[in-house]
């Protein structure tokens, strides 16, 4: 009993608030953005053609996916010195004042080529903290929920990031809605960056509040004492080494990463502008209503994320992932193809198919890509496969996509942009051993009662004297091994 971890579901739900706390707050940032991308092409690159305009802005928004994997790498360290509640509270104040500093920037009609360069700045700000903020709060969230509802549990952060991207297109679609075209270029678009700084204060603070309770602390206490016995042990036996040792799961973690995300980023960044800019004039929708669709298909997106997190505790992560990324290579060219039959219903039934199937990863990532690592090394191995994968093929996803169909004429270059995205995660998914149910690897088992604990411990007892009996009698000073 005294080796397995009991949670409560109490404490957890408090951890699980926390963490999603701060990826409302990050990812409200980044979809301000995304959906104010025809916005933001008219006020900071005004003097391009409207093909080069949609590169740059996207070009600019995927810089701040470059500067990832630094942020990782310098908040993961500190966070083990100074405490997880300390850093990410830096990562939440300094996203917030990156966004907040997007909305003080003159236009290029003001100060020249000097409004894009202070862009580039500000989104290297958001960057930069965003790599230290997915990865902490992934693998603390995943470590302590119990083994037999780390789906549940852990698709709730996806909740918070889907929750921020939806206020973001909110803010944006009211915007659009209340002002004139003249008016929102002039000065209303910045109203929802200012709006992302008193939204980081306020995500401080009710963190906060989430995490002030003493179970709550202690529950942090612990993995922090744990982090900084692994950090010692590493620098005997060297990190680096340790990680490039499992050099096979880290390509099945940039894999499932690169699937995931590129789906991610696909419909909530490079769509908004598909709709509404990209595609011929002819029967289209207009933005309001465009951006109405995007948040009706995100709301139900939204909603879906912990249903399938529950169900991957019942039949497994790999069935759930297995559906997505074959759905991904059989329905990308059908789902385009309602995009661009620019009605309503088929816009909508088109993005629709998209999120469901992009779901299917964000309900599972949480609690699967933390349980390819062992404690010792989990920290800068996930950090690094993930922010990697990330920086190179996710997060220029919009940008490579707008590029080729600038450069090809071809629509169609969305469906096999994700084509390509689902090969790679049915090989991915391939490797991946099912997580579903067993215990992180080189961490102890998890219960969220004592009466859980109690029944796996016997469970493991009763595996442990099976295997005793078929190796034919008991192994003088072994123990059992709960894997």
């Amino acid at each position: 009993m005294s080796d397995v971890v009991v949670t409560e579901p109490g404490i957890i739900r408090r951890a699980i608030g926390a963490a999603a706390i701060g990826n409302v707050t990050e990812w409200y940032d980044f979809g301000v953005y995304a959906y104010f991308e025809p916005t933001i092409k008219e006020v900071f690159f005004d003097g391009l053609s409207d093909a080069a305009g949609t590169i740059a802005t996207f070009g600019l928004f995927a810089v701040a996916f470059l500067v990832r994997p630094f942020g990782g790498m310098f908040f993961g360290p500190l966070a083990d010195r100074i405490g997880r509640n300390k850093v990410l509270a830096m990562t939440m104040v300094l996203m917030a004042l990156g966004t907040f500093a997007i909305g003080c920037i003159p236009s290029r009609s003001s100060i020249g080529f000097l409004a894009p360069v202070l862009l580039l700045l500000a989104r290297l700000v958001q960057g930069f903290s965003t790599g230290g903020e997915y990865g902490n709060a992934m693998t603390f969230i995943a470590e302590y929920a119990p083994d037999r509802k780390r789906g549940f549990w852990g698709s709730w952060l996806e909740f918070g990031t889907f929750t921020g991207y939806l206020f973001g297109a909110i803010m944006v679609t009211v915007m659009d809605g209340l002002l004139s075209h003249d008016q929102l270029i002039a000065w209303g678009w910045r109203i929802p960056f200012f709006v992302g700084l008193p939204l980081g204060l306020v995500g401080v603070y009710l963190r906060t509040k989430l995490a002030d309770t003493p179970a709550y602390l202690e529950l942090e206490k612990e993995s922090e004492e744990r982090e900084k016995a692994n950090k010692a042990e590493q620098k005997k036996g060297g990190e680096i080494r340790g990680i490039l040792h499992l050099w096979p799961y880290m390509l099945v973690c940039m894999g499932l990463v690169l699937v995931w995300n590129v789906t991610n980023y696909m419909l909530t960044s490079y769509m908004p502008t598909y709709v509404t800019d990209t595609l011929p004039s002819g029967g289209q929708v207009s933005d309001t209503t465009s951006q109405v669709i995007q948040i009706a298909v995100m709301l139900l997106a939204l909603l879906t994320i912990p249903l399938l997190g529950m169900l991957s505790d019942r039949v497994g992560r790999k069935p759930i992932c297995w559906f997505g990324a074959i759905g991904l290579i059989v329905l990308a060219i059908p789902m385009i193809a309602l995009v661009r039959s620019q009605t309503t219903v088929g816009i909508f039934a088109g993005l629709l198919i998209m999120a469901m199937l992009l779901i299917c990863f964000s309900s599972t990532m949480p609690s699967t890509l933390p349980t390819l690592f062992p404690t010792k090394v989990r920290g800068g191995g996930l950090s690094i496969a993930f922010n990697v994968s990330i920086s190179l093929f996710a997060g220029t996803t919009s940008v490579v996509v707008g590029s080729l169909v600038s450069l090809t004429g071809d629509l169609n270059w969305p469906a096999y942009y994700l084509i390509i995205a689902g090969g790679i995660g049915v090989v991915s998914v391939l490797f991946l051993a099912e997580p579903n149910g067993r215990k992180m690897w080189g961490s102890p088992p998890a219960a969220a009662t004592r009466e859980e604990a109690r029944e796996l411990v016997r469970a493991l007892r009763k595996k442990f004297n099976d295997a005793k009996d078929r190796a034919g009698g008991a192994v003088p000073g072994k123990s059992p091994q709960p894997d």
